[in-house]
């Protein structure tokens, strides 16, 4: 007769535990079900579920005792039943989630809040791991952010209140949290979408050339009542563009040349490039500040809009063809993903304005980044407190497999 042994291995870690008690194992023919190892600061928790015969099972828990005992570890046995073991291989095809959590530090707050709201919606936890490096007690050595990530098993029972315990916590912890289904999309994303005036650089670029041409505080009065969803796009950028009538084109290498970038974008450029993820930039701003943008971090794609320039090389407070607006946004996202042989759930988008929304809503995965109220309250995914880089975190990269 078969028996079900669960060995729970706990002690001071170092290269040969494992290799060691699994040559038992390996001796008597023992046949592993499941195992799993973590370590923490050099403390070893290893469980091995293995399946023997009668005969041989007291010989491998006597040798696995002495072994243990070698290597100066504690090993536990419990017996498993066919039905516990049946329940669990049962459990195993359910929905699985991943939650992500990113901040300038992690704290007990943001960790019990997490578990006890998703302990609330019958998430059990499978796993946790840190994707961010080891934090030093010494302030100035540690990365500008942390991050850890639940891997939680089960169905939520109202997954919109749980999105809503987490809308909470970040705002009461300064902690962005994604929630995401695991899947293999997940894994296998390879085109991201970014709005670019107040994503990708910290302002608004036709806000730059008004004041410029003097008419800064008009111009800026509108784009916010646009971008808080107040104004239909098209006719506010219609009114904008026509208060830069006059300006001399020059300007703009100017401004483009002083252009602030958001906080984490190289890092997050540099990372996307290396993975092999096509970049594109879709936005409601112009197309000379796009073009400036791809030379500058390899994008590959760049829909905006183009200003018309006179004869005499000033603007005609008129532009060129169609406004890339919400609806264009999300049309291009869908078209690009086709050009690349892409599932639209390998697409991630980024914006922050209330034009962003149509795109955040088709793609795989649609972040909203320190956006207006609007679209916090529509997106599924925020990110309010970190810099752009946030964003790796929650696409699952892990800080020391990859050279950032």
């Amino acid at each position: 007769m078969d028996k079900l042994i669960l060995a729970t291995i706990t002690g001071y870690d170092r290269p040969g535990v494992t290799a060691s008690l699994t040559r038992i194992l390996a001796q008597h023919n023992a046949y592993i079900l499941d195992i799993g190892q973590a370590d923490i600061h050099s403390s070893l928790n290893l469980g091995i579920l293995f399946q023997t015969t009668e005969e041989t099972s007291g010989p491998i828990l006597k040798e696995m005792l002495f072994k243990s005992y070698e290597l100066n570890v504690k090993i536990r046995f419990k017996p498993i039943t066919e039905d516990e073991y049946m329940q669990w291989v049962a459990q195993q095809g359910r929905n699985r989630y991943i939650i992500t959590l990113v901040a300038r530090k992690i704290t007990a707050q943001m960790i019990a809040g997490v578990s006890e709201a998703s302990a609330e919606q019958g998430l059990n936890i499978d796993d946790i791991k840190r994707l961010t490096g080891r934090i030093s007690l010494r302030e100035e050595e540690n990365g500008p952010l942390a991050s850890v990530e639940f891997s939680m098993r089960g169905t939520p029972r109202d997954e919109a209140e749980l999105q809503r315990s987490f809308v909470e916590l970040s705002a009461a912890h300064d902690v962005d949290i994604s929630f995401q289904r695991e899947s293999m999309y997940r894994r296998t994303r390879r085109l991201i979408c970014f709005d670019m005036d107040s994503t990708l650089i910290q302002t608004e670029v036709i806000d730059e050339l008004a004041e410029r041409a003097g008419v800064g505080p008009q111009v800026r009065e509108i784009t916010e009542r646009a971008m808080r969803g107040e104004l239909d796009f098209t006719e506010s950028f219609r009114e904008r563009v026509a208060l830069l009538k006059g300006l001399d084109v020059s300007v703009m290498q100017e401004v483009a040349e002083s252009l602030p970038m958001t906080e984490g974008v190289e890092r997050l450029m540099k990372v996307l490039k290396l993975v092999g993820f096509k970049i594109a930039i879709l936005s409601g701003g112009f197309t000379f500040f796009g073009n400036y943008l791809k030379q500058k971090f390899g994008v590959d794609y760049v829909y905006a809009n183009e200003l018309e320039v006179g004869e005499d090389g000033k603007l005609t407070g008129r532009y060129l063809g169609d406004v890339v607006d919400g609806k264009r946004k999300a049309e291009l996202l869908r078209l690009i993903a086709q050009v690349e042989g892409l599932d639209l759930r390998q697409t991630v988008a980024v914006g922050d304005g209330a034009n962003d929304l149509p795109m955040l809503g088709l793609a795989g995965l649609g972040i909203a980044f320190h956006a207006k109220p609007k679209v916090k309250a529509s997106a599924k995914q925020n990110i309010n407190t970190v810099g752009l880089d946030g964003l790796l975190y929650f696409l699952g990269y892990k800080d020391s497999l990859l050279d950032i």
